[in-house]
């Protein structure tokens, strides 16, 4: 096995090996026991008790990252005329569907 560095001997110390920790507790430690001079991120696995075979138990997310991504987010709907000032209402940037399609099939084609 090999040997713990200073700074891993100094953590070990703060932690309790036997103590379970709450997740405030524990996000409050990870704080203390940070060490690098970079920003260090943590990994959170969580038992769900769900089989993602099935169609109906899938867990899915969305993470808003705190200072975005950098990029501009634009959204194209596809609708038939009736609904286009349904869609413009929303917030979508781009509305149609034939001449969107007619768009997207040169560009695929350009691509292959």
């Amino acid at each position: 096995m090999a040997k713990l560095t200073k700074k891993q001997k100094e953590a070990a110390s703060k932690i309790e090996k036997n103590k379970l920790y709450s997740l405030k507790d524990a996000s409050a430690l990870i704080k203390v026991v940070a060490s690098a001079k970079f920003d260090e991120s943590v990994d959170i696995a969580v038992k769900l008790g769900v089989d993602p075979r099935k169609a109906n138990q899938m867990v899915r997310g969305v993470v808003t990252l705190p200072h975005g991504t950098g990029k501009d987010v634009r959204v194209l709907a596809l609708v038939t005329p009736d609904k286009e000032a349904e869609a413009k209402a929303a917030g979508a940037d781009h509305v149609g569907l034939d001449d969107y399609l007619q768009k997207l099939k040169t560009v695929g084609q350009i691509l292959m």
